[in-house]
């Protein structure tokens, strides 16, 4: 049998840590993926697929060499969503992205975690550039993608989610 080890960086704002998934996040994180406050990210899906997606969190990190981070609350370790550097084969370019979970909506959540996870993609990893997908009816990933100083940059079709809108991020050099 052979072994794969790897490392989800963990990174550390005021509020939050952002950490590798864990078993005792399942249900909050299969929960969300069933809800109604999912079909802006292709849901509600059953809990089946929800596992499936779970397990896809890490393994998008084996596959290259970034991912999604749980979001916690760093006092307590309740999970609040799934932020952080997002690259299916069917995207046409890596990306930024978040969901929150009921518990951190309207608290700047997704905001914190979004900011620290751009912060790796560029000095960590040497991004020269980010997007975000947003789905132009989620009204409040679109305000968040302002807050972040993201630009509209066009459209993707994509063949399962529908017409997303692209949300280009200010580049490294413009941040500095």
């Amino acid at each position: 049998m052979t072994t794969v080890t790897f490392t989800i960086p963990e990174i550390e704002t005021p509020r939050l840590r952002l950490r590798a998934p864990k078993v005792s996040d399942l249900e909050t994180y299969i929960d969300f993926r069933a809800s109604d406050r999912s079909k802006t990210v292709g849901g509600p899906y059953p809990r089946h697929t929800g596992w499936g997606q779970f397990a896809g969190l890490i393994g998008h990190w084996v596959i290259r060499g970034f991912g999604r981070w749980m979001v916690a609350d760093k006092a307590d370790d309740t999970p609040l969503g799934i932020v952080g550097l997002y690259h299916p084969e069917d995207w046409p370019e890596p990306e930024i992205a978040w969901s929150v979970f009921d518990a951190a909506e309207g608290r700047g959540i997704a905001c914190e975690a979004a900011l620290a996870s751009r912060a790796y993609a560029y000095d960590t990893l040497g991004w020269s550039g980010a997007m975000s997908l947003v789905d132009p009816a989620n009204t409040r990933s679109v305000a968040l993608a302002r807050r972040l100083g993201c630009t509209p940059d066009g459209t993707y079709d994509h063949p399962t989610y529908g017409l997303m809108h692209i949300w280009r991020h200010p580049a490294p050099e413009t941040l500095a």
